[in-house]
């Protein structure tokens, strides 16, 4: 395969087919090729994740993380409806269970506010009728809430693409990308291709795509494997849309939660530890090369030293079920071992930079040719086509 074409777009999970997806509904005449070295799109982050739409509660208000969430779920909902894609709102709870945790729920309504999310603050009774078996004693109920399947969603942007003669090219995996004053030139597994710009949308691989474009990333990539379990179906009656926990602002994370999914099943965690390569979904996965990388890395040393004792605590429950069940139990208290299955694990690519600190919004590194996602944790798939049209106007301006 030797090819010329206008735009090519390296990952074919949410970020880089909506974005792809942006661009054709933009410039209906640039011709597109969207990248990925698995053999189908949503492989890694886009297809091994709970599906929720999130409301935009979470994030500092003004940030591109609460902007485009908004818009992005807006966009999503209406592109599901368009496409006969399944998705429902179902609404969640954030669940205080201490005292101590009121004013964090306090915090996290005047900021959903701020960010235009419909919430309300609810007392136990009230929370006991929407999810009648939680140990909470107040909760922030925020009914806008969904859930999709992100895979399907990914299936029919792919869809899209080649009915307007794009391209999505899977088992292609860039082994070189070369940025001159006309072009970017790039060699893949396929073949070669030629494009005028390059978006790297590449997840898991975004730092490294950076550095093969002859950038230097500001942060790197540390992969946590998010690890859940799933609910038998005579326990499912537990959870009837999402429970979450107040979080603990110190992490992106949020926490171990329940999560109905499109499907119907309850999904329990996750889970998040240190993964032992930047793929590996099993226990028993190790890169050592990649695990080297990341244990060397001054930015994840300095985050371990900060957080150790929070880490070891993922790791506990990561080895003892008993204490994977006791923390759920703090939500619902009826939950038991034998109700609980393996799910499908996740790893969530978190860009660390070199200080030790999280990178929290989504980021960019642009070059004349080319824009590199830095950064696009959750809630990237909800926010995706709202990402995917700000990347189309940072390519604008280059057309």
């Amino acid at each position: 395969m030797e090819t010329t074409t206008d735009v090519v777009i390296v990952g074919a999970g949410i970020v880089g087919l909506a974005t792809a997806f942006a661009l054709q509904q933009a410039y209906p005449g640039k011709t597109i090729v969207v990248l990925d070295k698995e053999d189908r799109v949503a492989f890694h982050q886009s297809g091994r994740n709970s599906g929720v739409l999130h409301s935009g509660i979470y994030y500092k208000p003004g940030s591109l993380k609460a902007l485009t969430c908004r818009a992005g779920k807006r966009a999503m909902e209406e592109f599901c409806e368009r496409e006969a894609v399944p998705y429902e709102i179902c609404g969640k709870v954030i669940v205080a269970v201490t005292e101590a945790e009121r004013d964090a729920l306090k915090t996290l309504y005047v900021r959903g506010k701020a960010n235009g999310v419909r919430c309300e603050l609810i007392d136990r009774a009230r929370l006991l009728e929407l999810e009648p078996y939680t140990a909470g004693i107040a909760a922030l109920h925020v009914p806008e809430t969904g859930i999709v399947d992100y895979a399907k969603v990914c299936e029919r942007l792919a869809a899209r693409l080649a009915e307007q003669g794009n391209r999505v090219l899977t088992g292609a995996k860039l082994l070189k990308l070369n940025e001159n004053s006309s072009q970017v030139s790039l060699e893949t597994s396929v073949g070669n291709l030629e494009a005028r710009f390059v978006v790297n949308c590449a997840g898991l691989q975004s730092d490294r795509v950076t550095s093969l474009g002859g950038s230097r990333s500001p942060a790197r990539i540390v992969p946590f494997r998010g690890e859940y379990f799933k609910l038998a179906p005579e326990a499912a009656h537990l959870c009837r849309s999402l429970i979450y926990p107040v979080p603990d602002p110190r992490f992106p994370f949020l926490g171990v939660h329940f999560t109905r999914t499109i499907s119907g099943d309850v999904e329990c965690g996750p889970n998040a530890v240190l993964a032992l390569a930047r793929e590996a979904y099993r226990k028993t996965d190790v890169n050592i090369s990649d695990l080297v990388e990341t244990l060397t890395y001054s930015g994840f040393r300095r985050l371990a030293a900060r957080h150790w004792r929070a880490g070891t605590a993922e790791i506990w429950r990561s080895m003892s079920k008993t204490a994977f069940v006791k923390a759920l139990k703090r939500l619902v208290p009826k939950i038991t071992a034998s109700a609980l299955s393996p799910a499908l694990a996740g790893i969530r690519a978190q860009a660390v930079a070199p200080d030790g600190s999280l990178v929290d919004d989504f980021s960019f590194l642009e070059t004349a040719r080319i824009v590199n996602v830095i950064n696009a944790p959750s809630p990237a798939a909800t926010a995706s086509l709202a990402v995917g049209g700000l990347i189309v106007e940072k390519l604008a301006r280059r057309f």
